[in-house]
């Protein structure tokens, strides 16, 4: 996956509470196995009127917030049903962090495996932070991972705390596949010794 070190972008407010999984992707979305593609299906219930047009309402759609990379959203984000899809439709679209007072367990473990910084902060932190991306195309923030701070448009300041082996997997772009091919001298020199001492266990 991409590396995540410093991220400067929009920062669009979703001030609502309890934003479940299928809000993030409906589950008719949930048939490909594919990450990518998922991006125009994102927030699609809210996004989108019956008649396929989209909602102009939605902050998404604003032209302010069309490329937004960073979300600041309400309590318990990613809650609902554990699919994976949700965080592939957010890195799709373009988010590359979400920022929230908590996060459904599942969610924000999935994010961290697939390249999106999930940042956990006081709500009185997360309140200036929405006020901050209501200001639209000047709502630009920084989320600097290597020193956890993140700063607003008016230069202020905010700490955030991350484990640290979920932050060494995003510095370096490591997912599950990426730290399993990190000791892939010790697997080829195992498999070597294994055929070795069992070479019927090779045999054709």
């Amino acid at each position: 996956m991409d590396k995540f070190n410093k991220l400067d972008g929009i920062a669009a407010p979703l001030p609502l509470i309890n934003i479940d999984t299928d809000m993030i992707i409906p589950k008719q979305y949930l048939k490909t196995i594919l990450r990518t593609g998922l991006g125009t299906a994102l927030f699609s219930e809210m996004r989108y009127n019956d008649d396929g047009s989209e909602n102009a309402d939605f902050v998404l759609n604003k032209p302010a917030y069309r490329e937004s990379k960073i979300l600041v959203a309400g309590d318990n984000f990613g809650c609902g049903s554990s699919r994976e899809h949700a965080p592939w439709a957010l890195l799709d679209f373009g988010i590359r962090c979400v920022i929230s007072t908590s996060f459904a367990d599942i969610f924000h473990n999935n994010c961290f495996k697939n390249g999106i910084l999930p940042i956990v902060l006081p709500k009185e932190d997360v309140d200036k932070l929405m006020d901050d991306a209501g200001r639209g195309a000047n709502a630009r923030l920084t989320v600097d991972l290597e020193s956890q701070t993140i700063t607003g448009p008016d230069g202020g300041s905010i700490s955030f705390e991350v484990d640290a082996f979920k932050k060494h997997c995003l510095i370096n772009g490591l997912d599950d596949i990426g730290l399993t091919m990190e000791k892939e001298q010790s697997i080829t020199a195992f498999e070597a010794a294994r055929n070795s001492a069992t070479p019927w266990m090779n045999a054709s």
